[in-house]
């Protein structure tokens, strides 16, 4: 279900549709070009709670909407009390904040690199073994082939997951 300023409107319409104003429509375009990383749908829900709570609704009376509009997609009771909490206090901005902690290393250009010399000098080569050659964990290992590699496994082989034309005339899957 792909999210839209004219479907984020309508749901704001049905359920405020006389409160509901143009400079609303304005700031959420503005907003919503700042948001990256998060699920198009939970940002929706938390944008629309944080207009209700505004509007002085209860959690419990904004749950309810939400799984009226939502259904089985509404984010949990837990969630929305956590927002209305949130909000409550004056917050603004409904993306998660920063998290501290490790950050990651293992996704490297470093490791990318010699993981692409790896399958391409063997592509028969499990990802446990080549987690042991590279030393990093075979779920990064993984990851890196998959996702930044755009690799994945075609009869025990490792191959391009969007095979040209020129690799079949090649009969070599150059990367």
């Amino acid at each position: 279900m792909t999210l839209t300023y004219q479907r984020f409107t309508a749901v704001l319409l049905l359920i405020y549709g006389s409160l509901f104003l143009s400079g609303i429509y304005y700031c959420v375009r503005v907003f919503w070009s700042a948001v990256a990383r998060m699920s198009e749908l939970e940002l929706e829900q938390r944008t629309n709670i944080k207009f209700l709570v505004k509007l002085g609704k209860s959690g419990n009376e904004i749950r309810e909407m939400l799984v009226r509009v939502y259904g089985n997609n509404a984010i949990k009771k837990t969630a929305v009390y956590k927002w209305v909490k949130h909000f409550s206090k004056g917050r603004e901005s409904v993306t998660d904040e920063e998290r501290s902690g490790r950050p990651a290393t293992s996704r490297t250009e470093e490791n990318n690199a010699k993981i692409r010399q790896i399958v391409c000098e063997n592509r028969r080569m499990t990802v446990r073994s080549i987690a042991e050659q590279v030393n990093i964990n075979r779920e990064t290992v993984r990851k890196i082939l998959t996702e930044d590699l755009d690799m994945r496994k075609v009869c025990a082989k490792m191959v391009p997951m969007q095979l040209l034309t020129r690799h079949c005339h090649e009969g070599v899957f150059s990367y």
